[in-house]
């Protein structure tokens, strides 16, 4: 290597961090609101009303609700799913999947009355967690794509770490008041060290959530292109029970939901049912998995038509499978209270933060002297990176004002705030285009903030008499108040550093140059 090992490790880190940090932006910032995922659905849904609490009878007599309704409706389906529901989330959630080819189903009912529930249609904070490791694309696709892009994330990082030569003092230097490339570099690195732990864990648990679709050589030559065999024989799932071919009767689904509660100590969380008019059929008790970081699922497994237990799995999971779940568990951090998922979420965020200043610093370490045309690789570099890093949190900011704003009664509206998403987004990213760098990036974080103050007005304005927990909502919006802020500063703070680049360079000094090709 002519330049030196680290010198080498430089140019991978700027290169491999370029190439994919775009999408790695909307992964970190779609990732880390989902570690608020049921608040985020909570809120866009302010008819909810929460419960005290859930009773072994009402969740009995909610699973018959379900299945009367699958039977009227969805009596043809291959599989049922039964969410039942839960003080934070009082509904009874259905889907059902039809023959291949045919869109699945999904309904809301009230667990009283079985009725379709009067709620606003939405995908609340579930389409951040599908979009975070998915894009929104057809799944396979998206799926590789993030994965790839995770995997050079690890080159970055690994690179980063090697380049970093003062890793310690790069955690306490933040010189905010220099030229702007040293300031955008100390931010890059103070964001990066600071949570550096993080930034490994959650992108090797990241590639290693999805291995199996990766690599699935092993899985498919040992178990035939059985999955689900590998599954059930590593006690991560109960084993099928293929159809008899013949007709059967569904036994009632309220005494198994009193058998399963009685059998495993967790609440329970949905119910499975697979081939539900067969002789054969198989009704699974699905619960929330204990506390602690394997991400593992107790689950009971009755006959369909006879009610009897067929299979209880409860812990004993294989040590590859127990490794695995554990990887699962650490990346999406269902095992965090409040305080440590309060950590988790201050992390994400100084990986969004990592990641966006790294892709600033490119064109802030690339600008054309005084006088000189930027080139089109530069104007490139500076339309993504404004499309993304501003771009992104205004469609998140107008997908919750959809969710005000849009008739109640429009139809597809959970697609329309999808919609109105992306509208958001592109509309900011063709900011990226405008002449005036400078001034398209004030105007698009300056835009962002009004876009998240509009959101606390419109909830304010339209879903106040709705609000359950006033108290729960005003803090929710506390924290978009928060966001709005933290844009309108970093908005007023573009304008800082107006001198020629030159007469910055020589009044601070020589710059360090982070792998400059």
């Amino acid at each position: 290597m002519k330049q030196g090992f680290r010198q080498s490790m430089a140019w991978l880190h700027t290169w491999s961090g370029l190439i994919v940090g775009w999408v790695l932006f909307a992964v970190f910032v779609t990732g880390t609101a989902t570690y608020y995922r049921a608040e985020i659905s909570r809120w866009m849904q302010p008819e909810l009303t929460r419960h005290a609490t859930i009773g072994p009878e009402t969740l009995a007599a909610s699973a018959d609700l379900a299945v009367a309704h699958l039977q009227a409706h969805a009596g043809h389906a291959r599989t049922w799913f039964v969410g039942l529901p839960t003080p934070e989330r009082p509904l009874v959630e259905l889907f059902w999947r039809n023959a291949p080819g045919t869109p699945p189903g999904h309904v809301l009912l009230d667990p009283q009355t079985g009725a379709p529930a009067a709620l606003r249609a939405t995908r609340g904070g579930e389409f951040f967690y599908r979009f975070h490791f998915e894009l929104n694309l057809p799944p396979l696709w998206g799926r590789w794509i993030v994965g790839i892009c995770a995997m050079v994330m690890l080159v970055a990082l690994v690179s980063g770490i090697v380049t970093h030569r003062r890793i310690v003092s790069d955690f306490f230097t933040l010189r905010r008041d220099k030229a702007a490339q040293r300031g955008w570099l100390d931010a890059h690195n103070v964001s990066g060290v600071l949570a550096l732990p993080f930034h490994l864990m959650i992108t090797y648990t990241g590639v290693v959530t999805l291995a199996v679709m990766y690599m699935p050589w092993g899985v498919t030559t040992a178990y035939k292109g059985d999955a689900f065999a590998y599954y059930a024989e590593t006690g991560q799932i109960t084993k099928a029970r293929p159809p008899a071919g013949e007709p059967g009767t569904l036994a009632p689904v309220g005494p198994m939901v009193a058998k399963a509660l009685a059998t495993v100590p967790e609440k329970l969380e949905r119910l499975t049912i697979a081939n539900p008019r067969d002789a054969n059929s198989t009704v699974v008790a699905v619960f929330e998995e204990p506390h602690g970081l394997s991400h593992e699922h107790p689950q009971v497994a009755f006959a369909g038509t006879s009610g009897a237990v067929v299979e209880v799995l409860s812990g004993g999971l294989r040590p590859a499978a127990k490794t695995f779940t554990t990887m699962v568990g650490l990346h999406e951090a269902h095992f965090a209270g409040a305080a440590l998922r309060v950590l988790f979420f201050l992390c994400g965020l100084m990986g969004c933060a990592m990641v966006g200043t790294g892709l600033v610093l490119w064109n802030v370490a690339r600008l054309p002297k005084a006088g000189a045309a930027a080139g089109p690789g530069w104007r490139l570099v500076q339309a993504l990176n404004l499309g993304t890093i501003a771009g992104l949190p205004a469609g998140i900011a107008a997908y919750f004002l959809a969710n005000r704003l849009l008739p109640l009664d429009l139809g597809g509206r959970a697609e329309w705030e999808v919609r109105v998403f992306f509208a958001a987004w592109i509309a900011v990213a063709l900011a990226g285009a405008w002449p005036a760098p400078r001034q398209a990036w004030r105007g698009a974080l300056g835009l962002v903030a009004c876009l998240f103050v509009a959101v606390v007005l419109a909830d304010i304005a339209t879903a106040r008499t709705l609000w359950d927990d006033p108290a729960w909502f005003l803090g929710f919006d506390a924290a978009l108040l928060a966001l709005a802020a933290g844009f309108a500063l970093v908005s007023h703070k573009v304008a800082r550093f107006s001198a020629p680049r030159r007469a910055r360079r020589m009044a601070d000094g020589p710059v360090p140059q982070m792998g400059r090709a």
